[in-house]
Formats: C-alpha cells, sequence, structure tokens
C-alpha cells in the first residue's frame, strides 16, 4: 500500500482581499516561517501545499473570492496535526494579508483527466523553439517514472499559443506550462495528485486536480 492511498485534502476559506498573481514562492516563504516557528526547518515530507485561485485583474494581482481556496494534501494519520496547525494562522505574502478560516476536510476525487495550472522541469542547454518538445518529453518520463500511464498534452490559451507560465522563485523566473493529463485510472489518478509531477512542488507546481474544477488562478 502506497501513500497515495492514504491522503486527504484540507480547504481552507480565506480572510482577505488580494494577493499577487505569482505568489507560489511568497506563501510557500510565509508558511516555512510559521513551521519553523513550531519547530519545523522545512516543509515536512508529507505535506503538498497548492496555490490559491482568484479573479487576475491583468496586473500582476488576483482578487480573492468565495471559490478562493488554500488547499493542502497530507497522510491520512497527519491530518489533524495540519488541521489545527493551519487553521486561523495569518500569512502576509508580500504585503498581502490573509486569514486561513473554516477548514474542511476532503476525500480526494479520482477522475480520468487531470490538469495542473504550473509544471515545471530543469531544461538546460536547448533551443528555446524546441523547449514545449523536451518538456513533454520531460512530463512523460516522470509519469513513467511514477508507473502511471496517461496522454499528456500542452493545451492552448484562448488566443491559440500554448498555456505557457512563469513563477518567480528568489528573483529568477522560472517558466513551465498548464498541462492536462488525460485517460487516467481511477489508481492512476490518485497517484499523480499525491505525487504530483516536475520540480518545485513545494511553490504549488505540478498540483494536479480533476480538469472540471475551477482552479484557473492567473
Amino acid at each position: 500500500m502506497t501513500d497515495q492511498n492514504h491522503f486527504l485534502e484540507i480547504h481552507y476559506s480565506l480572510r482577505g482581499k488580494t494577493l499577487p498573481a505569482d505568489h507560489g514562492y511568497a506563501l510557500y516563504s510565509a508558511i516555512k516561517q510559521q513551521l519553523q516557528k513550531s519547530g519545523h526547518q522545512n516543509l515536512p515530507r508529507g505535506l503538498r501545499l497548492s496555490t490559491i485561485p482568484g479573479v487576475p485583474n491583468r496586473e500582476g494581482v488576483i482578487y480573492l473570492n468565495r471559490a478562493s481556496r488554500f488547499r493542502i494534501r497530507c497522510l491520512s494519520d497527519q491530518v489533524q496535526t495540519w488541521y489545527r496547525f493551519f487553521q486561523n494562522q495569518v500569512l502576509d505574502i508580500q504585503g498581502h494579508l490573509i486569514r486561513l478560516v473554516r477548514p474542511r476536510i476532503t476525500l480526494p476525487e479520482p477522475s480520468g483527466t487531470l490538469a495542473a495550472r504550473l509544471v515545471t522541469f530543469k531544461l538546460e542547454a536547448i533551443d528555446h523553439r524546441e523547449v514545449p518538445r523536451y518538456f513533454l518529453e520531460s512530463c512523460e518520463k516522470g509519469l513513467t517514472h511514477l508507473g502511471i500511464r496517461g496522454k499528456v498534452f500542452i493545451p492552448s490559451d484562448p488566443d491559440g499559443d500554448l498555456a505557457r507560465r512563469t513563477i518567480q522563485v528568489k528573483g529568477t523566473k522560472v517558466v513551465g506550462y498548464r498541462v492536462i493529463v488525460e485517460d487516467l485510472t481511477a489508481e492512476d489518478s490518485l497517484k499523480l495528485q499525491w505525487h504530483g509531477l516536475g520540480g518545485r512542488q513545494h511553490f504549488g507546481c505540478g498540483w494536479f486536480y480533476p480538469h472540471k474544477e475551477d482552479m484557473n488562478a492567473a
């Protein structure tokens, strides 16, 4: 029996108005500060963080609404610990304050089609035009490494271009893409939601969710 058979999700509603659209690294840093106050030096193994969806204003900010949630995934035997730890935490995300309230525990939902807002890989010394091809090859290798079978692709944005995304990490812009994986079995769907795909998962990258969910954060 592996970890993906024993994880749960906790969803927190938010008190707050806005966040930076690109807040994955800042959110992780704010959480890490709170963890260090409680004796953890780093994000513990067995804890996964998502970024927070909102309505973009096209000027680098998202507005939080009723659908905005902070979500974590954790092993089921740790759920009480993290439920209590994050409840009512106030996080300062680059000057934007949010409070995590009304936690709700949910079972992960298997789905034949999963999406991730941003997946990144370390791709070196390749021609820029070839990045999408190398990126998809890395996705396929990652799925194979996890023993997952599925059809992976980069969807298009409304303007017809590949859904390219970026994240700022310590002042460096990291490029990735929105990713969809289809034709998953229930077991593989849960496995991908638990293990994620690619790097920088502490910052919310590689977080997969059922495609029908609205997680289109800016």
